[in-house]
């Protein structure tokens, strides 16, 4: 099952296809998120990129990478820009849906998801709980530099700007995730699960071959250690 989750309507959130698994296990997630009815791919990882694999097999979707690491970092306006961009452009289309995912839906994809629901008109309390309620793991940690971001962008008043950072704040102290405990959940099962075939090249064996040779799964980065 794809490790996906739907916020609203036309909005998901999420993380990446299980390389983990196998390419086969790629292609049906890929096969899930386009039946979702999911037309726009917005990569937040720094580490990896699946741009390649996508655009060889599944041409229909509109994908973009677009990374930044998961650090805890102060995460950069033209991330957000970027990304957001992107979302809204494809939301201005009648039919389309957007996926904002990162390794494991846990910050980068749902913290740009909550700036995505911010731009859409939704109030920042709302967009968590939204958030949360349709992935329960998501800990949406940059969330408060979405926020920054959208103050800045829309040039809000200081008493709004005020008020919704208290908001927020106060919302991550009332609804506490314990992140440590979710990643290595997930990391244990992801290395009692992996079943990642021999690789040649730097390519999972079995893979679709790019006609111009360069890799359809590939990093950007020399590992994938970012939660998300």
């Amino acid at each position: 099952m794809a490790n996906i989750s739907r916020v609203t309507d036309r909005i998901w959130t999420g993380g990446d296809l299980p390389l983990h698994l196998g390419v086969d296990a790629m292609l049906a997630d890929l096969e899930e998120v386009r039946l979702a009815g999911i037309t726009h791919v917005l990569d937040n990882r720094l580490e990896w990129d699946d741009e390649e694999f996508v655009e060889t097999c599944a041409p229909g979707l509109t994908y973009l990478w677009n990374g930044e690491d998961d650090i805890g970092q102060r995460m950069p306006d033209h991330w957000f820009d970027v990304g957001v961009a992107f979302a809204l452009e494809a939301l201005s289309e009648p039919g389309t849906a957007v996926l904002s995912h990162c390794h494991m839906g846990i910050n980068r994809g749902p913290s740009m998801a909550f700036a995505i629901l911010l731009a859409t008109g939704m109030e920042p309390v709302a967009a968590l709980s939204a958030i949360r309620a349709a992935r329960p793991i998501a800990a949406i940690s940059y969330s408060g530099d979405a926020l920054r971001w959208w103050h800045h962008a829309t040039e809000a008043p200081l008493h709004v700007v005020r008020r919704e950072r208290a908001q927020v704040a106060a919302w991550h102290r009332q609804h506490p995730l314990d992140v440590v405990r979710i990643i290595r959940r997930i990391r244990d099962e992801e290395r009692g699960l992996s079943v990642v075939p021999p690789t040649v090249g730097g390519v999972p064996e079995g893979a679709p071959v790019s006609t111009s040779g360069s890799d359809l799964v590939n990093t950007r980065g020399d590992a994938r250690n970012s939660a998300g």
